[in-house]
């Protein structure tokens, strides 16, 4: 309690070291020679109140979980066929209030994949993504088994990327308000990841928290749907990484 009450009060009434662009810039940069008091719009006026966004995830992501089954037989083969291990993939990642919880989707790499490595940003091209991974990759598939995180309340169909706690403990270390993208659920999709590239360091990571900071401040029914329909045009690109 005492945590997620520290976390609102950094979002809500403590003046953040950022200075806003225009709206239309869909941005908030990080500066360390200006502040503005960073406060969200009430949940009423946008009809984001906990309740209100909790029944649109339940309906999309029951939607959602219709097309996982639909389609689970297809990719679960496919993945067997093309590597060896398991059809499936958890890690643990960092959600609302700092409270970890297990997210799964379709495996994308070889099997132990980090076991030389430990906990590292994948990157384009890396060598470590099987032939069907990289297609599902491109095409956002792999992400679909999280409509199960979706139901469960863990995540939101939009919000900001969850994060691994390994990351979040060294980027909090590095970065400046880093710790305040968890006021809010993570997302399957959100603002950072239909405005900017597939972040691969810790550079990608303060660029994508600005576009996480700007969502935040800004959130509304309004911005996820725009949200949602960017996401499905990447889709069609097939430009996920």
């Amino acid at each position: 309690m005492i945590r997620r009450l520290l976390l609102t009060l950094t979002l809500v009434t403590v003046s953040l070291s950022v200075t806003a662009q225009e709206p239309g810039d869909g941005v908030l940069i990080i500066e360390s020679n200006r502040a503005i008091t960073a406060t969200l719009h009430p949940y009423a006026q946008d009809c984001l109140s906990a309740d209100c966004q909790r029944m649109v995830d339940l309906l999309l992501g029951a939607l959602g979980f219709v097309v996982f089954l639909l389609t689970l037989p297809l990719i679960a083969l496919v993945i067997r066929l093309d590597s060896a291990g398991g059809i499936f993939y958890t890690q643990m990642r960092t959600g609302l209030n700092g409270k970890p919880f297990r997210m799964v989707k379709y495996r994308t790499m070889v099997q132990d994949a980090e076991k030389a490595t430990g906990a590292v940003f994948s990157r384009k091209g890396d060598p470590r993504i099987t032939r069907v991974g990289n297609f599902m990759r491109k095409t956002r598939l792999d992400e679909l088994p999280q409509v199960l995180n979706v139901l469960r309340g863990e995540m939101s169909v939009v919000g900001p990327r969850p994060e691994r706690p390994q990351h979040i403990r060294r980027l909090t270390e590095k970065i400046p308000f880093y710790r305040t993208r968890l006021v809010v659920r993570p997302g399957l999709t959100g603002w950072a990841q239909v405005q900017y590239a597939y972040g691969s360091d810790d550079e990608d990571a303060l660029a994508k928290l600005e576009y996480d900071l700007y969502y935040i401040r800004n959130r509304s029914l309004a911005l996820d749907f725009n949200i949602m329909i960017r996401t499905v045009g990447k889709v069609l690109k097939m430009s996920g990484v």
